[in-house]
């Protein structure tokens, strides 16, 4: 991290800010001198030096380091207002003071500069390593819903006259569901992207939360055929103003993930109450749950149940990013009696349905 990111500052605010801080550091010093002793305020304007080094560049560190020697031997070595030093002791002081001023900007620069090398090195493994991640999981999931499009048309094309109807259904149906599973990889991805970019900037508008959430549970009906959905709508819900977009992919991902790694005929359940002016909305399935070993990183990008193959693991990262960027939380737990609940918090401006209609 780039303390106050000083370091992005040009060369000139560099060299006006470090003699700044060593002038600045003088002043009060020079007015204690008599309470202190001049000999502490060696220490103290080390101190600003060490300051400077962690701040700027090696050159304006540099130069605050012989100001504060000088200001140091004009104004607090005796005699003082004058460059002579009056003892050899305090000759030799000062030449220690100017040494280990110098020495010690050299070091705490070295240091910095090291650790920033360390840390873009870490950088650019940690991007190799999501990259080749990325790219398997999109070898599979891209690969496959595309294969089964392509396969599905040219069987049509080249039987068309011997196909039944019935069968031309269900190449069809085959399509859809691949077209859908792919639609859904490349929304993920592009989200994603939204996301790292920091592009995300939430559009509030007044929204039904019922409405949002049966919404959501239609864009997942390819999936229910072996699941159950339980939501009864809360009629004494509010209207709440947030992103309806955001939060409609947020409660889309997690049916979506509770749907594909939950076993056949699980129940999930969702449930919707507004408390204290925020939309809180639970969703839980009685499925197996997550390893409460794996529960703290179940919210990182590319994560997998259980090295699951299927899917991209970006679905839960978006979930959280999503809910952040509307200055919410996420929470993921354990049911007692078996299965996840994940509970989203989103504080948010309410207003009643009537009161909405007369504005």
């Amino acid at each position: 991290m780039d303390l106050f990111k000083t370091r992005h500052f040009s060369k000139k605010k560099q060299y006006i800010k470090s003699v700044f801080l060593i002038v600045f550091t003088a002043v009060p010093c020079f007015l204690s001198v008599d309470v202190i002793g001049f000999r502490a305020v060696a220490l103290i304007l080390l101190l600003v030096v060490s300051l400077n080094a962690i701040l700027f560049d090696i050159y304006p560190v540099m130069l605050s380091a012989l100001l504060s020697a000088l200001i140091w031997n004009f104004f607090f070595i005796p005699p003082i207002l004058t460059f002579h030093i009056g003892t050899p002791e305090d000759g030799l002081m000062f030449l220690m003071y100017f040494a280990i001023a110098s020495i010690n900007a050299v070091l705490t620069y070295k240091i910095r500069e090291y650790d920033k090398e360390q840390r873009e090195e870490e950088e650019k493994e940690n991007a190799i390593k999501l990259y080749n991640t990325l790219l398997n999981s999109l070898s599979h999931e891209l690969r496959t819903p595309i294969a089964t499009i392509i396969g599905a048309v040219d069987t049509i094309k080249d039987n068309d006259n011997k196909l039944s109807e019935d069968n031309k259904k269900e190449l069809y149906s085959e399509i859809e569901t691949a077209s859908f599973r792919l639609n859904r990889q490349v929304e993920n991805l592009l989200n994603m992207s939204r996301l790292e970019a920091g592009f995300i900037k939430p559009k509030e508008d007044w929204c039904d939360v019922n409405e949002l959430i049966f919404t959501a549970i239609k864009r997942n009906k390819e999936d229910l055929l072996r699941h159950s959905i339980e939501f009864t709508p809360n009629d004494s819900l509010p209207l709440f103003k947030l992103d309806i977009g955001l939060l409609e992919q947020v409660v889309h991902n997690i049916i979506h993930n509770a749907l594909l790694h939950t076993p056949d005929n699980s129940v999930i359940k969702i449930e919707v109450e507004n408390i204290e002016d925020t939309c809180k909305i639970t969703i839980s399935d009685n499925g197996n749950g997550f390893p409460i070993n794996e529960i703290e990183t179940v919210f990182n990008k590319f994560y997998r149940l259980n090295n699951n193959i299927g899917g991209t693991g970006l679905g839960l990262s978006i979930v959280k990013g999503f809910t952040e960027a509307m200055n919410g939380i996420v929470g993921l737990e354990n049911n007692i009696k078996g299965g996840a609940k994940f509970t989203i918090s989103i504080p948010a401006e309410t207003t009643s349905i009537d009161t909405y209609g007369n504005q």
